[in-house]
């Protein structure tokens, strides 16, 4: 049986920094269905998004996570860590993909302070808002306070679904990302999985 773990959450929630810790922690591979994307398509997501749409975006997503089952099947690879995309639960494909892989683990942060990093990476041009994530861009904000409005119903939205796909959850409360690793290992733990 594999024992993947697949990290799912929030965009700005940590997954990819925590996910490189976590397979340093555990020794095992670490992998991210974004680079993997980049890899595959020469576009970053963002791009793909922005330029061909959401639904291109879906199965550029949906290819890479077939993708790295093959490529993980092929080397026999049965412990890993995954990070996925902030809107792979709307993926049903992708995620059907990644089940075979291990167990999903949802990554919770703060509403307060995922949207206080997406803030924080705006850059302005012309007065206009740039670096922001596509679908808060498509709804053409022109204040900080309009960006933290619209993230907020992505937020409760992803975060009601991230709650049902996956099988742990664990509420990042820690100051650093050391501390937050510890505490993903500390719900694995307590859920009596191999990794603890």
């Amino acid at each position: 049986m594999n024992q993947g773990i697949i990290l799912l959450g929030i965009k700005h929630c940590g997954k990819s920094t925590l996910g490189n810790l976590l397979s340093k922690h555990l020794h095992c591979p670490f992998f991210d269905t974004d680079d993997v994307i980049t890899e595959m398509t020469g576009l970053s997501p963002r791009q793909i998004y922005q330029e061909q749409g959401p639904q291109a975006f879906m199965e550029a997503e949906t290819k890479a996570c077939t993708y790295l089952v093959r490529y993980l099947s092929a080397l026999g690879e049965k412990e890993y860590v995954i990070a996925t995309g902030g809107g792979i639960c709307n993926n049903k494909e992708a995620l059907e993909a990644l089940a075979s892989l291990g167990f999903f683990i949802f990554l919770e942060v703060p509403e307060a302070v995922a949207a206080d990093r997406i803030i924080k990476e705006i850059e302005w041009e012309d007065g206009k808002m740039k670096n922001l994530p596509a679908y808060i861009a498509k709804e053409n904000p022109s204040t900080t306070e309009e960006v933290a409005e619209i993230f907020s119903g992505f937020y409760k939205q992803r975060t009601a679904l991230y709650r049902t796909l996956a099988q742990i959850s664990c509420s990042l409360t820690g100051e650093t990302p050391e501390e937050n690793a510890k505490l993903i290992q500390q719900a694995l733990f307590s859920q009596d999985c191999r990794w603890s």
